[in-house]
Parts: C-alpha cells; sequence; structure tokens
C-alpha cells in the first residue's frame, strides 16, 4: 500500500479505521475517527528514511495516543470528519463513509435546502436551517457538524424542538418541528443549481409533444459509438429540450449523460427496464388508482408467486443476468404496469432505492433498480434442485414436518452420517460465511443454546426465532443441509429489526451477528457476568485484550484467558453455561501470535469470584491470591497462584517476594473448615471445548467437536466450491479432520516449530488462523 498523502489545507489530518484495531488493553472498532498533526505526518515519512507501515495518530474518541497499521486508515478531510463524528454508531459512520452518496451530499448542503429527513424510521420532508455544532464551544481538535431542520408537511410536531439546543437558538421554529440529527440521517435534494432543479416538463408544456418520457429507453452515440440507456430525466432550458441518460453499459455506472433531445432516439424495451405507456401526457395523473401501494398489495389480477423478499433474478438487454431480492412491490407514477423494487446481490444497478427523487426501499448505492414484476423470475440457485448431471448427490432440501418439532443435535456417528459430505452444512451465499459458521458452530453438535429456539424471552421476535428454529437448525439437523435462501431470509429480518441496512449483501463478523440476534432481538440473558473492582459488566462475548507477551511464543487458550483476566482485574460471578471467547488481534489480519493451541478443557475454577480454590502448594483451601506470583514459575508453569495462610507467609518469606501485596479471598462458609474435616479435594469447574472459528482472507470456516475423542473434528466451509459460475452457486461441505490430534498431542516444543504449510489437511487453519473459541458448561446448560 502506498504512503496515504498528507492533507495539505488541514493542520491536522484525519483518518477512519476501516478494521478493528486491538492495542494493548485497548480495542478500537472500525469507525472510530483519529488524527495526528501534519509535522508529525510529515516526519514520519521523510524522504530520508524507508516507508513507514505505521502512523502514530490521537484517537478522537478517548484522546489516546496509539499506532496503527497504514493498511486499515483511510484519510478523510476535516470537513467530513466533522459530519462522520456526529453519528453515534461507529458502524454505521463507517457504512456512511464508505457509501460516500450521503456524505458528499451533506458536503454539498447548505441552509435553505429541501430535504428527506428520517424520524423513527419514516422519512418526511423538510429543509436545512442549520449546519454546524451543537455544542458549547471548547478546545476539542473536532466537534460533531450537525443539521438543524424544520419538518414540514406530514412532518410537523414530529420534532424535538423550536430550533433551540439545551438552551442555544440555532434557528426558530414551530414547537416541535425542529430536529437536529446527523447527515446519515437525512435524504439531500439536490439544489436549484443541480441537474433535478432544472425546469421539468409542467402542466404547461404538456400541450408540446414531448418523444421521450422518464424511463424510456434510448439509444444515443459516443464517439461514433451507439450506446443504450434509459432516461432518468426529462427538462428543459429555455427553449431546448434535454434528456438525463444512464447508460446501461451492463448496469454498472451511475454516470449520467446530459443530451439534447434531437440527438435520442427511442427505442422499444425488452427486459431491461419497465414498459411505459406510450400514450400516458407526462403531467397527468396515473391511470392507477393510486400511484403507490404498500409493499403487501396484491397485483391486479396477477399470479405471480414472487413476493416482498422474494429472491429473483432478472435478464439485461445483452442477455446477462442479475439477481436479488425484492425489496418492494407497487406502482410508480405514471407506470401502469406493477412494479418490483429489487436490492441486487452486485453493483448493478442505478439507484440507492430512489425513483424521481422519492425513496421507496433502502440498499447501497448502485445496489437498486426497478423492474416491471413480470420481468422477474423466481431464482434458480435456490429453489428445490432438481435431479440432475452434477454428481453432486441430491440436494433437495427434505420437507420436515409443520409445526415447532425439534430435532436434537448430532454426535459421534450420526453427526458423522447426516453432516459429512458435499452440499451439507449450511450453503453459503453473498458475503454469508460470518453467520454460516457461527451458526453451524452453534448449533450442528450442542445443545448448549437452544433455548434461543424455544424460550418466549422478553424482547423475543417470534418471526426471527421461527426462521433460526424451523428454516435453519431443524433442517441442519434432520438431514444436513440448509439452503441459502433460508439463511438470506434470516439476514432480512436482522436488516430490518436492527440498525445497519447492510446484512444482506456486506461483509460482517460472527460477535456483531451474535450480538445482535441475542441482545437486541431475542433479548436473552447475557451469556457472561464478570465483575471489576467491584462493578458488574455482562456480556455475550469475551475479547481478550492483553500486552504482547514475550513470554508466550505458543500459547494455548488457558493461558490466554488467564492473562487476559489477570491484567483486566476480571472475575465470573458465575459459571457460564457458554463462553464465546475473541482471540487477541490487531484487525482481521494481524494476529498477536502465530498459532494457539486449542484447549479441549477450560478450567476456570480460579477465575469464579465467590469460589472455594485450592492453594497451589499444599491443595488446601486458599485464603489468599498474589497477582505478582502469576509469572513465577517456581510454583507452576501456568495458572493463577493462590495459597492457604501458612503457605502464603513462607512464599512471601523470601527477599524477593516481600514487596508483593496478596489479596484475601472470601471463602463460602460450607469451606471454612475444610481441611479439619479432612474432605476431598476442591472441585474444579471446566467447560469443554465444543467449536472453533476461523478467519483467512476475510473467510470464514468453522471446526467442530462431534465427538469425545482428540480425533473427532469436523471442518465445514459454506463456500468450498461453486457450481455454475456467476449464475451458479456456492456448495458447503464439511469433511472429517482427524488428523487435529496429531498435533493436539505433540510436545509445545515441536508444535512451536512446524511450519503451517507441512501441517496435514486442514490442521493449519485451527491452529493458525482460530479467531474464536466456544466452550460449553453441561450441568450449566441444563439450567438456562
Amino acid at each position: 500500500m502506498s504512503n496515504l498523502p498528507p492533507l495539505a489545507a488541514d493542520r491536522n489530518c484525519f483518518y477512519i479505521l476501516t478494521e478493528d484495531c486491538a492495542y494493548g488493553n485497548k480495542y478500537f472498532q472500525a469507525g472510530n475517527l483519529c488524527f495526528c498533526s501534519e509535522r508529525s505526518y510529515l516526519r514520519n515519512f521523510s524522504e530520508d528514511g524507508p516507508p513507514a507501515c505505521f502512523l502514530k495518530v490521537v484517537m478522537l474518541d478517548d484522546s489516546s495516543t496509539v499506532t496503527i497499521n497504514l493498511e486499515i486508515l483511510q484519510p478523510v478531510r476535516q470537513e467530513a470528519a466533522g459530519f462522520l463524528l456526529a453519528i453515534g454508531s461507529h458502524s454505521e459512520r463507517l457504512d456512511s463513509f464508505l457509501e460516500r452518496q450521503s456524505l458528499e451530499g451533506a458536503l454539498r448542503a447548505v441552509p435553505g435546502q429541501n430535504v428527506m429527513v428520517e424520524v423513527e424510521r419514516e422519512f418526511f420532508p423538510g429543509v436545512v436551517r442549520y449546519i454546524g455544532s451543537i455544542y458549547k464551544p471548547s478546545l476539542a481538535v473536532l466537534t460533531p457538524v450537525f443539521f438543524g431542520v424544520e419538518l414540514q408537511g406530514e412532518g410537523e410536531n414530529r420534532g424535538r424542538s423550536d430550533g433551540s439546543y439545551h438552551g442555544t437558538e440555532y434557528f426558530k421554529c414551530k414547537r416541535n418541528c425542529g430536529i437536529f440529527l446527523p447527515f446519515s440521517k437525512i435524504q439531500f435534494i439536490p439544489t436549484s443549481g443541480n441537474d433535478y432543479g432544472k425546469q421539468k416538463p409542467g402542466k404547461q408544456d404538456t400541450e408540446e409533444v414531448v418523444p421521450v418520457k422518464v424511463g424510456d429507453a434510448v439509444s444515443f452515440f459516443v464517439d461514433e459509438i451507439p450506446t443504450k440507456g434509459i432516461a432518468m430525466a426529462v427538462y428543459r432550458e429555455g427553449s431546448q429540450w434535454f434528456v438525463k441518460v444512464c447508460p446501461e453499459e451492463e448496469g454498472t455506472t451511475d454516470i449520467f449523460r446530459e443530451i439534447p433531445m434531437e440527438s435520442v432516439v427511442k427505442e422499444s424495451l425488452q427486459s431491461f427496464f419497465p414498459m411505459f405507456n406510450s400514450n400516458m401526457g407526462f403531467g397527468k395523473p396515473s391511470p392507477t388508482k393510486q400511484e403507490i401501494s404498500e409493499s403487501s398489495e396484491e397485483g391486479e389480477g396477477g399470479n405471480s408467486p414472487l413476493e416482498v423478499n422474494s429472491m429473483v433474478q432478472i435478464t439485461l438487454d445483452k442477455g446477462n443476468q442479475v439477481s436479488g431480492i425484492i425489496r418492494w412491490l407497487g406502482y410508480l407514477p405514471q407506470i401502469k404496469d406493477k412494479m418490483a423494487g429489487v436490492e441486487l446481490d452486485e453493483d448493478k444497478g442505478v439507484t440507492a432505492g430512489e425513483w424521481l427523487g422519492k425513496s421507496y426501499f433502502h440498499c447501497a448505492p448502485k445496489r437498486g433498480l426497478f423492474v416491471r414484476l413480470n420481468s422477474c423470475q423466481p431464482d434458480v440457485r435456490f429453489q428445490s434442485f432438481p435431479n440432475s448431471d452434477l454428481s453432486l448427490g441430491d440436494y433437495r432440501q427434505e420437507v420436515l414436518p409443520e409445526g415447532p418439532e425439534s430435532f436434537p443435535p448430532l454426535r459421534n456417528e450420526a453427526a458423522v452420517r447426516v453432516l459429512q459430505g458435499r452440499m451439507k452444512g449450511i450453503q453459503g451465499h453473498c458475503n454469508s460465511c460470518y453467520m454460516d459458521a457461527a451458526l453451524f458452530s452453534l448449533f450442528s453438535c450442542t445443545s448448549v443454546l437452544d433455548s434461543m429456539l424455544f424460550m418466549p424471552f422478553p424482547l423475543c421476535d417470534r418471526n426471527v426465532q421461527g426462521i433460526l428454529r424451523d428454516e435453519i437448525v431443524n433442517p441442519l439437523r434432520r438431514t444436513g443441509f440448509v439452503r441459502a435462501s433460508s439463511v438470506m431470509h434470516l439476514r432480512e429480518q436482522l436488516t430490518d429489526k436492527g440498525q445497519c441496512s447492510s446484512f444482506t449483501n456486506a461483509e460482517k463478523d460472527p460477535e456483531e451477528f451474535l450480538n445482535l440476534i441475542m441482545q437486541q432481538i431475542l433479548g436473552i440473558e447475557p451469556l457472561l457476568k464478570l465483575q471489576s473492582g467491584g462493578q458488574e459488566q455482562e456480556c455475550y462475548c469475551y475479547q481478550i485484550f492483553m500486552d504482547k507477551q514475550e513470554d508466550l511464543v505458543v500459547p494455548d487458550v488457558q493461558q490466554l484467558v488467564e492473562r487476559s483476566f489477570l491484567s483486566s482485574d476480571l472475575k465470573l460471578v458465575e459459571i457460564p453455561s457458554c463462553f464465546i471467547i475473541q482471540m487477541p488481534r490487531f484487525g482481521k489480519e494481524y494476529k498477536m501470535f502465530s498459532k494457539i493451541i486449542p484447549s479441549l478443557e477450560l478450567d476456570i475454577t480460579d477465575l469464579l469470584l465467590d469460589s472455594p480454590r485450592e492453594c497451589c502448594l499444599c491443595g488446601d483451601v486458599a485464603t489468599l491470591e498474589c497477582s505478582e506470583c502469576f509469572k513465577d514459575k517456581v510454583f507452576a508453569a501456568t495458572g493463577l497462584k493462590q495459597f492457604c495462610s501458612s503457605c502464603s507467609r513462607q512464599v512471601h518469606s523470601h527477599r524477593l517476594r516481600k514487596a508483593h501485596k496478596p489479596r484475601k479471598l472470601h471463602i463460602p462458609e460450607e469451606f471454612q473448615s475444610w481441611s479439619a474435616r479432612g474432605c476431598q479435594q476442591v472441585p474444579r469447574e471446566k467447560l469443554e471445548l465444543f467449536a472453533v472459528l476461523c478467519i483467512e482472507t476475510s473467510h470464514y470456516v468453522s471446526f467442530v467437536k462431534y465427538g469425545p475423542g482428540n480425533e473427532h473434528w469436523m471442518f465445514f466451509d459454506s463456500m468450498a466450491d461453486r457450481h455454475g459460475g456467476e449464475n451458479g452457486f456456492n456448495i458447503p461441505t464439511v469433511t472429517l479432520c482427524p488428523e487435529v490430534a496429531k498435533y493436539l498431542d505433540w510436545p509445545l516444543a515441536v508444535l512451536a516449530l512446524e511450519q503451517p504449510r507441512d501441517m496435514d489437511g486442514v490442521a493449519k487453519r485451527l491452529f493458525c488462523d482460530a479467531y474464536m473459541y466456544l466452550y460449553q458448561s453441561r450441568k450449566m446448560a441444563l439450567y438456562k
């Protein structure tokens, strides 16, 4: 990657993180903003020295100074950084930066401009009255820039102010008609100086014959080359008419051309865009009873099986096929046919869900397309697979019994019989690997989180729970195969219920998916309850934070968890039924350790808050814990160090340990007289490993332990192979990988020297690419 150029006009250079980043014991999400001074930048990239790979920056969130890999930094102009800083969600901030369209609209916006404002998931018209900071002056390097909008029309009384914020007046409007919000909640309507503001044919122009209308397919010449396109706007400047055309060019461009009317030839449209009624006057109302129908409206006399969220294929003029999901059904102004608004899988559309300045659905720029409903065909990739000559087996989804019948997780020989093979597991589609791997790991061979499928949680969305149980988990356990359409159905629901519009097509991380479905949608009780410094914390996934440990070359998970808990002064308040642990990384690319050994059992006895613990020397009940003795290998190579009173006195009488400050442990009453009664040893609380998620080059796969032996591992890849090229489908595959046992039995010194490329089968992925470890407590799963 080339060096990032400094922004010459700014005293500071601003950047946005494009990937998550860990630095020491801190963790910064992608979407965080940071900066460095120009002087610091130039000093870092002096011509005399070699090109730098890291840059020291200051994070805007907490003013901490960190060193970050240039690969995950993108430069941002200062004006744009102010707008981005107003967005509270880091993921939404990054999405807005990458999509660019809305940000560019914000940079061009001016007071007095008409906009559409999102209030409680609905859009209302308004006028920009103020652009700037709404916080009191401070010495901060950068302040968030908000838009003050006066809501109008249907938006009146849906605001939150009269133009004032915290006692300071920024503009005047009626009570509850003003609102302050970031640009991500605004759709910017071009000002009078832009294309859409040019004179359009109005009522006085309808007498004049306009040969080309909005939506018509047209032809024109570019450098003497005939080119096809679609008319997106028709307007007049003075006495001359112009057509604003989006060239077809296989649907991959959003460049518009403005061409004089006499240079454009209208064509009959075949299949790319909807047919228009040529007898329809441009300024006359549509002959249908209403211009726009609701998404749930039935077609007039139509028997199409397609509906909102159906997966479809569309054939373009040159025979090229595109696929996507229907996001809207209804009637558009001046079009008599029923239309479908489709979100495409690729950037081959011409819109973000708008038609003539009005939004009908939401998707990423260049992903939206409006077509006649009868131009859409069901996507054959996700229909029941007919018998064919592919020699890949029978891919047809077995019809399951109706009702909430449940199937148990697969173990031992049953897991091998049902799950092993090609076209087994969960079929991947359109960046779904993070979800495929997570679902396969959580539900194929364990029931630790089956409560997600049945329990009536307070916030539970029954639709999501039903899809998860009946369309994914039950088919997986019954037939060993889940179609991509079932996962896409779940992804659509997550998009609707969550606060991110890209769950159907964008790359995500497993923890983002798990936090959304567990916390925001199903509302299940947090899996982990932690305490640090007397303060309790709750979470669903635990991220390991730790500084680089020079004495750890090839650590196991037990060591990493213990050191992370010790450095953060954490304890488990209770035994978790499921413990999901994220490995230490700097983004997706940089791994802190080249190899990590899976701990098949995770001993959490010494990590529990008020649990009896054993003296590491004599085995009696421990009363004191010493964090400073943690790395002292005189007692034990690994593990937390706790002592009974007598052992602690002897240990800390040594001159090298006299300055240590052991901390008193709380001993439950029933164990106070443990030694006097001569009882058995302190029971150990252990969790067992049941799955590992791995990542390599942004693609997630998973290892699942299906039996008790070290060799009982299976490897799952939702996109292991593909049939049919661009218009084909992915072939998920589950393979057994007994070779893992060989490396688990190796001595640490031998394993550390083993080159990843020399490891058998897929074992290298497990030891070198681990991203998330999943542990379970079988006894606690019975109660949760």
